[in-house]
């Protein structure tokens, strides 16, 4: 085991064991002006106008078809100022898509704007800044939402200090700053989904897990764009074409984005996240969008660069075993 491996694989069980944050980056959207949160109430899948000032919450934007646009998170500053943010690469796209519909509405949409973390240490259930984090107008904390993982988090005052972490475990105290392969891991491992890789335009939402529709949708609000194919979903218990899964793939052999899924010998999706085996107790992970006949505690083949490797279907999370 090289060094890389070994230093990466004691960071993750660190994670595992305390809790840990990282650093990430957000694009970040304001709308702003009297029509703001009435615009924002018929645009977003989840409740905002209610939302106490300060306050953030998930929510998805979707297309009339009821298809993703994108999975954000919003927070109310006040009843005219809202601030969006959104995975690094899909602001403009946001952006495009919230003026698509401003009709005779008294709101501005800003251009987005990247926001690079620096650090934060989960303390007591809320966030802290690390001592040299820069002051800015926006604290990121928890963007990451799923089975096990802190969220939603806030975007908070202007008083408080610019981050872009992921708080993630349920440890008191979390100091130890974790790099990008672990969070990355983390969010697989949780079966948390990415812009671009398990959620992309032609995503229905709940195959992303119910889960994401409890965190991201009201059923007690009233209309807004896209709503029909959720509710249309929902009452029909979720059943969708291509539910997102997470693989446990067996071996030293990691498989990369974008490989061929089988079972039985016949496709049924496509691997969209990936990460390496780091030792046998911690097995290479992937996420992908399965055909509805793939059932947890199912064999499927994946395609490697040295073949085809089995791996196993089943529930997030998966966090590893005790050997090593």
């Amino acid at each position: 085991m090289s060094d890389e491996v070994t230093e990466l694989l004691a960071e993750w069980e660190r994670v595992e064991r305390e809790g840990g944050v990282g650093p990430i980056t957000r694009d970040v959207v304001t709308v702003t002006g009297p029509d703001a949160g009435r615009y924002l109430q018929g645009q977003l899948s989840q409740e905002v106008v209610a939302l106490p000032d300060g306050a953030s919450t998930w929510s998805l934007i979707l297309q009339p078809t009821g298809k993703v646009d994108a999975w954000l998170r919003v927070t109310r500053r006040n009843d005219e100022d809202y601030v969006l943010d959104v995975d690094e690469g899909f602001g403009d796209a946001l952006v495009a898509r919230l003026q698509r519909f401003l009709l005779r509405t008294k709101a501005e949409i800003s251009e987005p704007r990247t926001i690079h973390g620096q650090g934060f240490r989960a303390a007591a259930g809320a966030a802290a800044p690390i001592e040299g984090a820069d002051p800015g107008p926006l604290v990121l904390q928890a963007p990451v939402v799923g089975p096990g993982v802190v969220g939603p988090g806030v975007v908070g005052s202007d008083s408080l200090a610019l981050d872009g972490s992921v708080v993630v475990g349920v440890a008191p105290v979390a100091t130890e700053l974790a790099g990008p392969e672990t969070m990355e891991r983390y969010r697989i491992a949780h079966g948390v989904p990415a812009m671009g890789a398990e959620l992309t335009t032609d995503t229905i939402p709940a195959e992303a897990g119910q889960w994401l529709i409890d965190a991201s949708v009201s059923f007690t609000k009233g209309c807004y764009t896209g709503q029909e194919l959720v509710a249309r979903i929902d009452s029909r218990g979720g059943n969708v074409p291509r539910p997102v899964r997470l693989l446990v793939v067996q071996g030293e052999i990691p498989v990369v984005v974008g490989a061929e899924v089988r079972l039985d010998g016949d496709p049924v999706g496509t691997v969209t996240s990936s990460t390496p085996p780091l030792s046998p107790g911690h097995p290479g992970l992937a996420l992908a969008p399965l055909a509805r006949a793939v059932e947890v505690g199912a064999t499927v083949q994946v395609e490697s660069v040295e073949g085809w490797v089995p791996a196993g279907v089943v529930e997030p999370p998966f966090v590893g075993h005790a050997q090593a």
